[in-house]
């Protein structure tokens, strides 16, 4: 059964929607404030949090912050503040994806089966290991590796996928629709500014100016570019 962590210090929210979740065959547990939720999400390892942002004893930024920093759990953050800067902030802070209260379950529902959906393609492949190389970019595919000038360089889920498309199409322009099509799909219900933010993300581990890019290009109007820079 998927453990569901609920971290939110309002009853008033946490009971009605641990009952439907368990409805739909989920396990639950909740935690009242972000002290006990962090502890109980390195505890007890679940498969998604669902974590609000305004707590008492830690707010839900710290939490994940702090639990990105030692998990690689999928994060769903909760926010009363339907602001770009809020949405951006928990993306860049390692969430996964948001949801603005007050909310449907339904669609609470389809977020958290969709984050669920990509962890799965995070699984190893069985087949022989894949290599992808552009000038000192090198992506093993199976093993999900990333490597600069045979660096290795951490990168999340998404970067990964979003860099392999990307890669996969040296010199040829790829669009934001196709993007979020291949590597969001259609499970994605987020704000397309997710995309700008992942491939910044990916400028400043990859480039030696991001702001300069020379791998990663903006084709305005369009999407994205990866040039062979060498």
């Amino acid at each position: 059964m998927t453990h569901l962590l609920l971290i939110d210090d309002e009853p008033t929210i946490t009971e009605p929607l641990a009952r439907r979740l368990q409805a739909r065959s989920y396990q639950v547990t909740v935690a009242a404030d972000g002290k006990e939720g962090l502890a109980v999400a390195l505890a007890s390892q679940p498969d998604l949090v669902i974590l609000d942002v305004m707590m008492p004893e830690m707010d839900g930024w710290e939490v994940c912050r702090t639990l990105r920093e030692q998990s690689s759990v999928p994060i769903l953050m909760l926010t009363a503040l339907d602001d770009d800067f809020d949405r951006i902030t928990g993306l860049e802070l390692g969430a996964d994806d948001y949801l603005t209260k007050p909310f449907n379950t339904n669609v609470l529902v389809a977020k958290i089966n969709a984050l669920l959906r990509r962890v799965q393609l995070d699984q190893p492949a069985t087949s022989p290991a894949r290599t992808l190389v552009v000038g000192p970019i090198k992506l093993e595919l199976d093993l999900r590796a990333a490597y600069v000038h045979e660096q290795p360089v951490k990168l999340r889920h998404k970067e990964f996928e979003l860099l392999t498309l990307l890669m996969s199409k040296v010199g040829i322009p790829v669009t934001r629709a196709q993007i979020f099509d291949e590597v969001w799909g259609t499970d994605w219900l987020g704000d397309t500014s997710t995309l700008d933010v992942h491939i910044r993300w990916l400028r400043e581990k990859l480039e030696a100016d991001p702001s300069r890019p020379k791998y990663i290009c903006t084709v305005r109007n369009v999407g994205y570019v990866f040039n062979n820079a060498e």
